[in-house]
């Protein structure tokens, strides 16, 4: 809560009541399944481009991110390890021992459950409500964060707290959208699925 009153410091009733909702769902989620389409936009080729995956999420350290399309890549977080593999080769990471990874990691999991919403030290968060969603901006405020991303947007679904879309403006003027789709909550999730090799 004391996280909670230092993000809300100047944001509305409204905006504070969206990230308290937001972040009861967040604790109270077990587990989450999902597809997703990642679009990649390179400003400096005009180009974009798409890629199509899945996705789960175990409580509190958990998470598999799989690409199936156009190509097979897995990214799994179980604990302090990271495990990347493509094809038949596999790499092995202690999160702890990388700060690179260990950053990206922490940024996937809370853009996932949207533990970054109250996490001021890491995030000055600005939200806006509508009728079907709530959007949640977020200006990294540490230096390394800085280097990488100007700011980070995420939609959630009004009606079920949870995170459907998470753009990532980085700073060279690129950008990443990932939207989820087929969202599943609660949902068993075997534990082969975060097994690191």
């Amino acid at each position: 809560m004391c996280l909670l009153a230092l993000a809300g410091a100047a944001q509305t009733p409204q905006e504070r009541q969206a990230i308290q909702q937001i972040s009861r769902a967040a604790a109270t989620m077990k587990t989450m399944q999902a597809d997703f389409v990642q679009t990649k936009h390179l400003r400096m080729l005009g180009e974009k481009m798409v890629s199509r995956g899945r996705m789960c999420y175990q409580q509190s350290d958990k998470l598999r991110w799989e690409y199936t399309k156009p190509y097979a890549y897995t990214f799994i977080l179980n604990g302090n390890s990271v495990m990347m593999s493509k094809g038949g080769h596999r790499d092995v990471v202690d999160v702890n021992r990388n700060k690179v990874f260990r950053e990206i990691a922490r940024m996937m999991m809370s853009s996932v459950v949207g533990t970054c919403l109250t996490d001021s030290k890491n995030f000055k968060v600005s939200m806006t409500v509508d009728k079907q969603t709530y959007t949640a901006t977020l200006l990294p405020q540490k230096k390394d964060m800085k280097a990488m991303f100007t700011r980070i947007v995420l939609v959630f679904n009004r009606k079920t707290s949870v995170v459907s879309k998470v753009t990532m403006h980085e700073k060279n003027g690129d950008r990443t959208e990932i939207t989820l789709d087929n969202v599943r909550t609660g949902a068993a999730v075997s534990p082969t699925e975060f097994t690191i090799k």
